[in-house]
């Protein structure tokens, strides 16, 4: 091992760590678990694989009461991490899932995006956007073919994840894609950034402005805006107003560094000229995607509730 090894370049503790040698250690998200058939819920799930080229997969999950020929809502899913760590295949997103999954009675597409530093942005985002092309190709994967509903679709994702799912939906609005009808966006506890601080940002003992600053630019060191680039900063997006479907649902937590991120984005949404409803949930006593973290408590149960809820009005 290299002498320098051990030295550190790049800190994102509690979510990774770049030493002086190249070696990036991610300090989360690594317990990855294979698709099986739940024995609590009864969803089923199995990998597939969309462009082998960049290595770009998904898990798909199917509830355990799904028929041929009665279509289901569809939930193209983007997971969170700061673009830096976890996995569509990971153990507490396998979890959050089966049990959405069933609560919704809907089929899920989890995305299992590239991550950076190996692959910056905008990767993820162009990944997650070839997901969705996958899904509105009908491909040949049989799930999708005989259990999915192409004219109920939705988006989803958690903290950078949400951040995904914004900007695939205003590519959707942006650009014809044949094959799926958005029906909605759900945002977990989104990341955005702006260059001013915005509530306990300048304050927080972890995810502090400056981390937040780091971390940006880490995941996407072409951005000569810093954290008021469109790909973080909503308000920076000159199509903002070109979302592709008419409903979004965002979820904010009380304690969260990003709370005001969320009503802020709102704020932005609602002032763009976009011709739809967004509301805003704000769950008191809760931290940053605690529905995902711990979605059997009594608040995550209500917002899986809430979201399955969501994911069924048409």
């Amino acid at each position: 091992m290299a002498a320098n090894s051990s030295e550190v370049l790049h800190d994102f503790f509690p979510l990774l760590r770049e030493y002086k040698d190249g070696r990036v250690e991610r300090l989360v998200g690594k317990d990855l678990v294979p698709a099986s058939v739940d024995p609590e819920t009864g969803v089923q799930t199995k990998d597939v694989v969309i462009a082998q080229e960049i290595n770009l997969s998904a898990r798909l999950y199917l509830p355990k009461n799904a028929a041929p020929g009665k279509k289901l809502p569809l939930l193209v899913y983007f997971h969170g991490g700061g673009f830096l760590v976890e996995s569509a295949f990971s153990a507490m997103y396998q979890k959050h899932l089966n049990l959405l999954v069933a609560e919704a009675n809907c089929v899920a597409v989890s995305v299992n995006y590239r991550l950076a530093p190996e692959h910056p942005l905008p990767a993820a985002y162009d990944d997650s956007w070839l997901a969705l092309k996958w899904v509105a190709s009908q491909s040949t994967d049989e799930w999708i073919k005989d259990y999915a509903d192409l004219n109920r679709v939705y988006l989803g994702g958690d903290s950078a994840g949400g951040t995904i799912a914004h900007h695939v939906a205003i590519r959707v609005g942006d650009k014809t894609l044949d094959g799926i009808r958005l029906s909605g966006v759900f945002l977990n506890c989104p990341f955005f950034c702006s260059k001013d601080a915005m509530g306990k940002e300048e304050t927080h003992p972890v995810f502090s402005k400056s981390y937040l600053d780091r971390l940006w630019h880490y995941a996407c060191p072409s951005s000569t805006e810093g954290s008021d680039h469109p790909w973080i900063n909503p308000t920076m997006d000159p199509k903002i107003s070109s979302f592709g479907c008419k409903r979004l649902l965002v979820y904010v937590a009380e304690k969260d560094v990003l709370r005001e991120r969320g009503w802020w984005y709102k704020d932005a949404i609602s002032k763009s000229g976009w011709n739809g409803e967004i509301e805003v949930v704000e769950v008191k006593g809760e931290d940053h995607v605690f529905s995902v973290i711990s979605p059997t408590t009594e608040n995550g149960i209500a917002m899986l509730k809430r979201v399955a809820s969501f994911l069924n009005h048409d």
